[in-house]
């Protein structure tokens, strides 16, 4: 994992006051994930995760997210798996960004 965008997740962990379940960080290349990409994701690089999050809470972490910085927000909030998925990418790396997206 990237060492900036870790100490951007922590300062974001201890803004949201309570544990973080990371359910998917860094992803190499060649996960399955990536590989039917046509070229790999934001998990890839090492500068993006999902957090296990629902309801209040997920809205809560997505008004932090904002305001420490992270340009890419994924939000699953339907059935068992519901995470918020977070990433600093730049524009350069991929457009548009800031951005948010549903799964």
């Amino acid at each position: 994992m990237d060492a900036d965008f870790m100490d951007r997740l922590q300062a974001l962990r201890s803004a949201f006051a309570r544990p973080m379940l990371i359910s998917s960080g860094y992803r190499d290349p060649t996960h399955p994930l990536e590989a039917i990409k046509s070229q790999p994701g934001s998990h890839a690089s090492g500068r993006a995760v999902d957090v296990s999050v629902r309801g209040a809470e997920a809205l809560q972490l997505i008004a932090l997210a904002v305001q420490h910085g992270f340009t890419g927000i994924g939000v699953q909030q339907k059935g068992s798996g519901r995470f918020i998925h977070l990433d600093d990418l730049s524009a350069q790396a991929q457009q548009p960004r800031p951005t948010i997206w549903s799964y």
